[in-house]
């Protein structure tokens, strides 16, 4: 889809879309406690694939047709590898699920640069940002006392996301851009605007004590120094120098207010942000020693299946079987991963999608920081050295971030890092054109709305269920619930200790067998078929 200086409807109504859609995956939150975690998770899957698929059958109509670069066709093979590697899963329903984040998250990204090149670039960055900086004032608002159903106690600050780490993480990837946007201000409302927004993310950043977004943002230091140097010209020449100084003040006191103002967080230690500093690069104690026992682990299952992996979203079904005594990465109570993805997009990746796949998402980032470092050149006007040096950022940010925790595995950073990407793309060679004849239209239409349907119900019967099981705790509502979501372990385990009670052991060797089909390593399954005179074996 090609540049458009016309601005058409569609790039419009696309870029309303996503902007919703952002706004979306960062607010969406149910208030069912029961489902920890996935209160938040689904309902911010469903904005996604409604956003993605929507945006991407409201673009493909009038498209002429479908430019493909060298990048695009590895997120092309990614996704090919991602779906057969989805087919010959143990737990296909997260298979679908976390195959599903993907498609959405690279449709975004595809969108999202056909609205930049249709001439809506500042008005998408705004919007992907804003959504951003409303996430982190929820956390903020947590952090200085605010209590609601909508938020998480146990790892606050954060907000809306229910995680201070996954907040922190959308801070630390949408600064450059912010800091673009305040920068190179076409009005000094706009530039008063994204000094507060930046403000407020550097105060969360702090608050959240979140080291792998710290460590991802001292990457870009270095970045943005040589930026630049290099561009010493085109900055002296634009109004961005004379607003830094102004900005930098601004974020030195925002993180100062945020170390000594009081809060209503509950750290252990007297002096947690420096602790935090002394820890970002721990190895051998703590979170960091943690995450060398899982990636070592982990490491175990990419020799057992190198070439497709376990499966997109199998890493906490397979994990249990390589786990060595004492691994924290297990919860004691129930023998289970303590979280369900690993901490690093890059193991999630190479473990349950395969080598293969994972390398062709390793180059797309190395392509699209060679694209950014190509586009600054001498000859390259404020803008467009800007572009590619934020490229360049966000990409490094993506990727060290990810490092260390989950983050592309996620929806709300799905969309947004894919949106920014897809945003900041600068042009590059073409590697294929397909025109869109009126079959391959028809075609690619049905596919995306097949595709976005399911994913779009998978969620919507997820989110349902919950509400059945939260507010009615019977079993008929439990049984409504398990037909709604029948690859929910949480649901099947319930109806099968309620039916262990009650000596129905017709009824446990369906629901636990059911539960143990999903998670074969779990070992509370196993005991209740055991019960009833059911063998299993771990797998």
């Amino acid at each position: 889809m090609r540049d458009d200086a016309r601005r058409p409807w569609t790039h419009a109504v696309a870029l309303a879309l996503i902007a919703a859609g952002a706004s979306g995956v960062g607010l969406a939150v149910l208030p069912y406690k029961t489902f920890d975690l996935d209160r938040f998770f689904v309902p911010k899957e469903l904005v996604l694939h409604g956003a993605a698929a929507l945006a991407t059958l409201v673009l493909i109509q009038r498209a002429p047709r479908l430019d493909l670069t060298r990048i695009d066709t590895l997120l092309v093979a990614f996704l090919g590898l991602s779906l057969v590697s989805a087919a010959l899963s143990t737990n296909r329903w997260l298979s679908w699920r976390a195959l599903a984040v993907s498609l959405s998250g690279v449709a975004i990204c595809w969108c999202a640069r056909a609205v930049a090149r249709a001439g809506w670039r500042d008005a998408l960055l705004s919007w992907l940002v804003l959504a951003v900086v409303l996430v982190g004032v929820t956390a903020l608002l947590q952090a200085y006392g605010l209590q609601s159903d909508y938020v998480s106690l146990n790892r606050a600050p954060g907000g809306t996301l229910g995680n201070r780490n996954f907040v922190a993480h959308l801070a630390a990837i949408a600064t450059p851009a912010l800091l673009w946007r305040t920068l190179g201000a076409r009005t000094a409302w706009g530039a008063r605007l994204g000094t507060a927004g930046t403000v407020l993310l550097a105060a969360m950043l702090t608050l959240s004590r979140t080291r792998a977004a710290w460590l991802a943002l001292a990457v870009c230091v270095p970045i943005a120094v040589i930026g630049v140097l290099a561009g010493h010209r085109v900055w002296r020449r634009s109004a961005a120098s004379a607003r830094a100084g102004r900005l930098l003040i601004g974020i030195a006191a925002a993180v100062l207010a945020a170390i000594f103002v009081p809060n209503h967080l509950n750290w252990k230690s007297d002096s947690p942000y420096l602790d935090s500093v002394r820890a970002v690069v721990d190895y051998r104690g703590g979170s960091g020693r943690g995450r060398l026992v899982q990636y070592r682990n982990t490491l175990r299952l990419v020799s057992a299946h190198p070439v497709l992996g376990v499966g997109p979203g199998n890493w906490s079904v397979r994990y249990p079987s390589v786990a060595t005594p004492n691994d924290p990465s297990i919860d004691p109570d129930d023998g289970m991963t303590a979280n369900p993805w690993p901490s690093s997009d890059w193991m999630a990746d190479v473990a349950e999608r395969g080598a293969p796949a994972a390398a062709c998402l390793l180059v797309t980032f190395v392509g699209l920081c060679v694209t950014g470092v190509l586009a600054m050149s001498p000859r390259a006007d404020s803008d467009e050295f800007a572009q590619g040096l934020v490229l360049v950022a966000t990409t490094v940010t993506v990727v060290v971030a990810g490092a260390f925790d989950a983050l592309l595995l996620l929806p709300a950073p799905a969309l947004i890092v894919w949106g920014l990407l897809g945003e900041l793309a600068v042009p590059s060679r073409m590697r294929a054109t397909i025109e869109l004849t009126p079959r391959r239209r028809a075609i690619a239409l049905t596919l995306v709305l097949v595709a976005g349907v399911a994913a779009f119900g998978r969620s919507f019967a997820q989110a349902t269920a919950m509400q059945w099981v939260e507010r009615d705790g019977r079993t008929a509502a439990l049984e409504l619930a398990a037909a709604l979501d029948p690859g929910s372990y949480l649901i099947q385990m319930r109806l099968a200790t309620l039916d262990a009670h009650r000596g129905r052991c017709d009824a446990v060797r369906e629901r636990a067998g059911a539960a143990h089909g999903l998670f074969p390593s779990a070992p509370a399954p196993r005991r209740l078929l055991a019960a009833c005179g059911v063998r299993t074996r771990e797998r």
